[in-house]
């Protein structure tokens, strides 16, 4: 593997941002508030929290969100889905997350209380799908709208719902339509994969920004599961890198990050400047990766 060119920073145009998962247990909480910190002088774009399959871990991910924008200087950006609830009790959270200063809503369908994989099923008097969730947004109160920020998630690959390429840029370009800002990516290893797509997507007519998603997990037999079950592709390439390293986590560390690093280097070379990171609340990961391509901490750029 080339070593990356340490060129990119906030200086020259490079931005970044971070996605957490809420923390299920005292021990988690802690990993996720050091990994907070830790991360908080790079001065991300955002920084985004997930809820769990169905909704799981609602009421934490709206904790998490406000204490982030109650107790750092970052800007998080809460997740909001239609699963499980209704439109009014979806608004209302979008409600909550304004009063307790968050102004960015990552819109998103969610997937089932079963999991991903299962077939998704409207709650009756709920929102559809993510587009009716960013249309609701935008017509709740016209100043809520008009002030939040709204980014929706995308396929570069097919997906295992999918209908076809036709069928995703329509439906990306209505999320677009509804009042999405920005797209980002499911995550992907190759870069001919997120500008085949961003082809297709500029021809479809989207406009709006779309950011490659960049998978930090070191947890190979992990990845492989989560590749089967959103249909993205795992190269050969890939597989051999890891091989022989289930026992040795700080080695699979290493190559976790120079992947990515490479991956970001080789998107940043053809103009691409945005990059989010799911961190999977691994702070060390994220800042390995976000050094090798010089997205360094202030503290340490003005040392």
């Amino acid at each position: 593997m080339s070593a990356v060119d340490q060129t990119f920073d906030h200086e020259n145009g490079l931005t970044v941002s971070f996605e957490f998962f809420p923390p299920k247990s005292e021990k988690m909480e802690e990993r996720l508030w050091e990994t907070v910190q830790r991360l908080e002088p790079i001065d991300p774009a955002f920084v985004s929290v997930t809820y769990g399959a169905g909704g799981s871990t609602r009421e934490r991910t709206h904790d998490t969100v406000k204490r982030i924008a109650q107790e750092t200087n970052l800007r998080p950006a809460g997740h909001l889905t239609c699963v499980s609830a209704t439109k009014e009790e979806v608004l209302a959270v979008a409600e909550d997350y304004w009063q307790a200063g968050v102004k960015h809503i990552v819109a998103l369908r969610g997937d089932p209380p079963e999991g991903m994989g299962a077939r998704f099923e409207p709650h009756p008097g709920g929102f559809r799908n993510s587009v009716e969730l960013v249309a609701g947004l935008r017509a709740h109160r016209p100043e809520l709208g008009k002030c939040f920020e709204v980014s929706v998630s995308c396929y570069p690959e097919l997906h295992p719902e999918s209908q076809g390429w036709d069928a995703e840029i329509s439906y990306l370009k209505a999320k677009q339509d509804a009042g999405a800002d920005r797209a980002i990516t499911q995550f992907f290893f190759e870069p001919e994969i997120y500008f085949a797509f961003l082809e297709r997507a500029r021809a479809g007519g989207v406009t709006i920004p779309i950011v490659p998603g960049i998978m930090l997990q070191p947890n190979f037999k992990g990845l492989t599961k989560i590749v089967g079950l959103c249909g993205a592709t795992l190269p050969a390439w890939l597989h051999d890198l890891y091989e022989g390293l289930d026992e040795d986590a700080e080695t699979r560390e290493l190559i976790t990050a120079n992947v990515a690093a490479e991956l970001c280097q080789k998107l940043a070379d053809q103009g691409v400047r945005e990059f989010h990171f799911y961190t999977l609340n691994r702070a060390g990961l994220a800042l390995s990766t976000c050094h090798l391509l010089g997205a360094k901490p202030k503290t340490a750029r003005a040392a």
